[in-house]
């Protein structure tokens, strides 16, 4: 890696390249986690490795990927301050109308290999929607000390070095940050070590699915709890129950006709909506759903738009 490196720093883009695109994937999941959108993180990491490219001059020789870690983390601060969001409670997903899925298909990129032995798998408590949600209540700094800390498994002094903090104030960030995380999410998340969703919530959506598609809302009621929630961000409602869930399956009914295909996203079970609406002669890209499952029933719909469909590799159209 050292003579990559120093190609890098006489000028050569794509020894540049070479050495950074193998980081971009992990990269662009960290950004997503400090700032819970898929759209944002993508110009994040773009920004970060600009400032990298221009900034190599100042690479000390140490780790490289930690160094890069250090300039997304900072670009990533520099965002938030930019933005100035404000998230004063979390009743619902509807109180962070910015949050965005994460296609799993693209965090399967993410493995320990050969070249990577520092990389970490996605497993879902680390990205699932809830983590995201309470993540951005915390105050920048205190989001990434988490993050880098009890995410990435980095040691006190290597998080308080990218930050510019003593020992003592990350890891007084680090105990408020946990804090926050033990008032606000489930108390069985802990035991969410899947790197992907299970069989039987695989099965449960394909079961969603077909009553989707069939407009069997009797089938369908069977399949979700009783006090399921449906939440749309960036709007900011939450719809609580089976008589909300029909009232929108009946408008659903009038729109046209819907056919779903089955997805995983923030290692959670998902599917993707297509709507012919009546004279078109086409299915066209129209939501897409995340399911959190509790036992053996849907307990709540986060349905986002069409627009990260290509992201999860899914047409815009699809024929009848």
């Amino acid at each position: 890696m050292t003579d990559t490196i120093a190609a890098a720093k006489a000028g050569d883009q794509t020894a540049f390249a070479a050495l950074t695109e193998r980081h971009r994937r992990e990269l662009h999941v960290h950004c997503y986690r400090m700032l819970g959108s898929f759209d944002e993180a993508e110009d994040v990491v773009q920004e970060a490795l600009l400032n990298a490219w221009r900034g190599l001059d100042t690479f000390d020789g140490g780790n490289f990927r930690a160094w890069l870690y250090r300039i997304a983390t900072n670009a990533c601060l520099d965002a938030i301050r930019r933005n100035e969001r404000r998230v004063p409670s979390l009743r619902s997903f509807a109180e962070v109308p910015w949050i965005q899925p994460y296609p799993d298909r693209l965090l399967d990129e993410i493995a320990p290999s050969e070249a990577e032995p520092d990389a970490l798998a996605v497993a879902r408590e680390t990205i699932e929607l809830a983590f995201l949600a309470v993540l951005q209540l915390l105050p920048p700094r205190q989001r990434a000390v988490l993050i880098l800390r009890d995410v990435l498994g980095w040691q006190a002094a290597e998080t308080a070095g990218l930050l510019d903090l003593s020992v003592p104030a990350a890891n007084s960030a680090l105990q408020r940050g946990r804090a926050t995380l033990r008032e606000r999410l489930p108390r069985r998340r802990g035991d969410w070590s899947a790197s992907a969703p299970s069989e039987e919530e695989r099965a449960l959506v394909r079961r969603l699915v077909h009553a989707h598609d069939s407009g069997d809302f009797s089938t369908l009621s069977r399949l979700v709890r009783d006090d399921v929630r449906v939440t749309m961000p960036p709007e900011p409602h939450c719809y609580i129950g089976l008589e909300h869930l029909a009232r929108h399956g009946r408008i659903a009914e009038e729109m046209g006709e819907w056919r779903a295909v089955a997805v995983d996203a923030n290692r959670m079970p998902a599917f993707a909506s297509y709507l012919r609406r009546p004279g078109d002669t086409v299915f066209r890209a129209f939501k897409l759903d995340v399911v959190r499952v509790v036992g053996e029933l849907a307990a709540e719909f986060t349905t986002f738009d069409s627009h990260l469909f290509p992201a999860f590799g899914l047409d815009a159209t699809l024929r009848g």
